[in-house]
This record gives C-alpha cells, sequence and structure tokens, in this order.
C-alpha cells in the first residue's frame, strides 16, 4: 500500500472538515465560516492528456502508439488510477500532415488535455506552436521532428533519428568498407547524410553515398541497383532509413540481378525497420537475416520489457495495431511512464500543464526500469549540441538479425553523445 488517495475513494477534505467545525459552533447558519486558503478538495481530478500518430497513410503509420496510450490508460485505471487520478486519454490521427498536426494539437488544448504524450509527427513546427501557444508540454515523442529536440516544452525519451543515424555510422564504421544511405528526399532527410557520415568517421568508414528516394514509393529498383553498386561488392553495406516505406526498398534491393552484389550486407536504424518486419518478409530466410541494425532500447526479446508485453496481453488482447516489438509502441509505453511518475511526484489534486512542465524542468527523475539511461530534464542533463540541445538520452543499442530474430550485438548502450557534438552545423 502506498497510502495515496484514489479517485475512487475521496477522504475528507481539511475545508470539509473545518465546515463541519463551524456548523457544530455556529448552529445551522455558517455565517463567518470561511474556506481555509489552499485547502484541498479531497477529490482527486481526472487526468487528460493526448496522443496522436498518422494512421491510413500513404508514408509511415503508427497506430500502436495511440493503441498503446489507451491500453496503458485501461492499466493504470483498473488500479485505481496514477496517485489517485483517472487518467483519460485523447487519440487523434495526424494524417502526416502540416494541418492534421496542427488540428491534433488544437484539440488537445480545447479540450484540457494536460500534456501530449507518446506521438508521432514529422510537423513539429505545426503541433508546437499551439501546445507552446497553451504552456502544454510534448512528453517521448517518437523524435522525427526538430521542434522535439529544441523546443522548451518538448522532453524527449531517447536521441531520435539524428541519434540513430549517428550510432548507425558508429556500427557500420569497422565493419564497412563503403556505405550507401538511401534516405527521404525531404528537409529532414537532408540532415541524415552528415549524422551517418559522423557516426563512419568513428573508425575506418570512408563517407557515405547519398542516395535519395521519394518518401511514398512504392517501388525503388533504379534507388537499389545505384545503391548497391556504390557499395560495391568487398566489405559493402547499403543502409536504408525511409520509414515504413524502407520494407518497400528492401523488397526491390532483393529483387536487383543476384550475380551482382553478393557481399554487400544490409542495414537500418529501428524506427524503419523492426521485428514485425522482419517476420513478414521471410525470418531467417528473408532478406534481414545478418542486417546490423541500430535501436534506441534493448531488443525486444530483453526481460525488461516484461511489464509492458504483459500490460498488453491484459488490456489490449485481440488489438492487432499493438506490437511489443515495435519502436513506437515501445517509446509511448516509456513516455507514459514519465507521466505517471510527474503525477505522483506533484501529489496534488489537480494536475496542470503548467504543474507537469515545471516538474520535469526542476528535476523530476524518471527511472525507466532499465529500457533507458534514468531520464531527467533540467539544463545540465541536456547535451545542448547545434540542432539537438534538449536530448537528454543520446544512448543507441547495436543490434543485429539472427536467426529471424533481432538480437543485441554487443550488450549495454552506446553513448552516441561525443560523436553528435562532433556533426558540422550545416
Amino acid at each position: 500500500m502506498t497510502g495515496r488517495r484514489r479517485f475512487s475513494f475521496p477522504r475528507p477534505s481539511r475545508t470539509a472538515t473545518a465546515l463541519a467545525l463551524c456548523t457544530a459552533v455556529a448552529g445551522a447558519s455558517l455565517a463567518g465560516c470561511g474556506v481555509l486558503p489552499g485547502g484541498s478538495t479531497g477529490v482527486r481530478e481526472p487526468v487528460t492528456v493526448m496522443t496522436f500518430a498518422p494512421e491510413g497513410t500513404r508514408a509511415t503509420n503508427m497506430p500502436g502508439m495511440p493503441a498503446m496510450a489507451q491500453a496503458y490508460a485501461k492499466y493504470v485505471n483498473a488500479k485505481g488510477g496514477v496517485d489517485g487520478h483517472e487518467l483519460r486519454v485523447l487519440t487523434c490521427n495526424e494524417h502526416n500532415t502540416t494541418s492534421g498536426a496542427a488540428a491534433c494539437a488544437r484539440r488537445a488544448v480545447a479540450e484540457g488535455a494536460v500534456a501530449v504524450v507518446g506521438s508521432y509527427s514529422q510537423n513539429g513546427r505545426a503541433f508546437m506552436a499551439p501546445l507552446e501557444g497553451a504552456g502544454i508540454p510534448y512528453i517521448g515523442g517518437y523524435g522525427v521532428s526538430e521542434e522535439e529536440f529544441t523546443s522548451y516544452l518538448s522532453y524527449p525519451v531517447n536521441g531520435g533519428q539524428a541519434a540513430l543515424l549517428a550510432g548507425n555510422g558508429r556500427q557500420l564504421a569497422d565493419s564497412c568498407r563503403r556505405v550507401s544511405l538511401v534516405r527521404p528526399d525531404t528537409i529532414a532527410g537532408d540532415n541524415l547524410p552528415v549524422l551517418l557520415n559522423t557516426g563512419l568517421s568513428q573508425g575506418d568508414g570512408r563517407p557515405s553515398t547519398d542516395v535519395k528516394a521519394a518518401e511514398d514509393a512504392t517501388e525503388y529498383l533504379e534507388e537499389a541497383a545505384r545503391a548497391r553498386d556504390e557499395a560495391g561488392d568487398e566489405k559493402g553495406c547499403v543502409t536504408a532509413v525511409l520509414g515504413e516505406r524502407t520494407a518497400n526498398f528492401f523488397d526491390s534491393f532483393r529483387r536487383l540481378p543476384e550475380e551482382d552484389g553478393e557481399g554487400v550486407r544490409i542495414s537500418s536504424v529501428l524506427s524503419s525497420v523492426g521485428q514485425p518486419l522482419i517476420d513478414r518478409t521471410g525470418g531467417a530466410g528473408g532478406p534481414f537475416e545478418g542486417a546490423y541494425m541500430t535501436g534506441w532500447y534493448p531488443d525486444a526479446g530483453d526481460s525488461r520489457w516484461g511489464v509492458m508485453r504483459q500490460v498488453i496481453k491484459d488490456h489490449a488482447f485481440g488489438d492487432d495495431r499493438i506490437d511489443p516489438a515495435d519502436a513506437g509502441v515501445q517509446t509511448t509505453w516509456i513516455a507514459y511512464t514519465v507521466l505517471k511518475k510527474v503525477i505522483e511526484a506533484l501529489d496534488r489534486d489537480t494536475i496542470t500543464p503548467g504543474a507537469v512542465s515545471h516538474a520535469l524542468d526542476t528535476g523530476v527523475s524518471v527511472d525507466t526500469g532499465g529500457l533507458t539511461p534514468a531520464l531527467r530534464w533540467r539544463f545540465e542533463d541536456m547535451l545542448g549540441v547545434p540542432g539537438f540541445p534538449r536530448i537528454v538520452n543520446p544512448h543507441v543499442t547495436f543490434q543485429v538479425v539472427r536467426n529471424g530474430r533481432l538480437v543485441a550485438a554487443r550488450p549495454g548502450f552506446v553513448d552516441v553523445a561525443r560523436t553528435m557534438s562532433q556533426v558540422p552545423i550545416v
């Protein structure tokens, strides 16, 4: 027992006790009886938050993130809420558009959300402006927009795409003589070669060949052929970071003539390739066998994911949107772990956006059970590198596909803070 109040069983407050005593003294009249300053109502108010992500679009979709948020709410509410507060989760389809992202943010403001938690959007400017205007913190976004690492109201739980690309370069540096990077032909994609090349420079690797590709194409035969040719046959590597379309790229790569490029090894990051995709494409007999992968968290089979897996089993059984091996689902779980810790630390009847952001700014430390290093968002905890000043977790994991399963290529986390600090300003 924690001794905390639960929303189902409010206890008499100081105000109610004072009024009862006043009534006893003054009879039926309450004239002259005031409310005690700072008194508690004795009932912990519900806490409303939002999780948004794109669903049903032609580009990257993340339906597992809002689904995980809903499962988390069922989990904590079945136990009496978070520190006595019922958790209410709003979900919103961001549609992979600026208008969709802005609409979700405005809805969060209109419906009184105290935070946006564990969400995905590439349209950072569109959603952060309304949130900043209302003072609503953004906790544990997926890490694909610049604003997640620059806005004073963003509290990231991972190092985003930047850490993955820098880490992927580190992972490939000593194993690949030449590397081709296939990435989106977008403004966000323009940063990826710089990050990868900085990681490659930490070892024996030369700068990568930059292969631009459409983000929403259905096949990539031309890009696949160029990437493989540029990588060469001897210790050549092709790494692709195209979000959900990464699967389409490697399907095209697999269909290239077999007589060429037999020695080329493939690679990606776990924001683009995960265990579900590896399973769908043939597992140990598919194209990803032996592939190098860089992730934010321990591999999906790690025992530290046990509580999350049990929650999914108990509260989202049959919901095929949720895959515990999906990086979006994992990020949402960690983001809600942060939210829970903050609410418990505040220990008050009413939770406000300002109270949440103040608690995070002033040093609430979050233990995620080893899924990340301990998280804290004080100024001195932040990496502070140009372009990504608010990163507090510059750690990645190196993984590899063996017998169709993603497993650790080396134990523990790899700190890429030094690598990221050396990324040239572009």
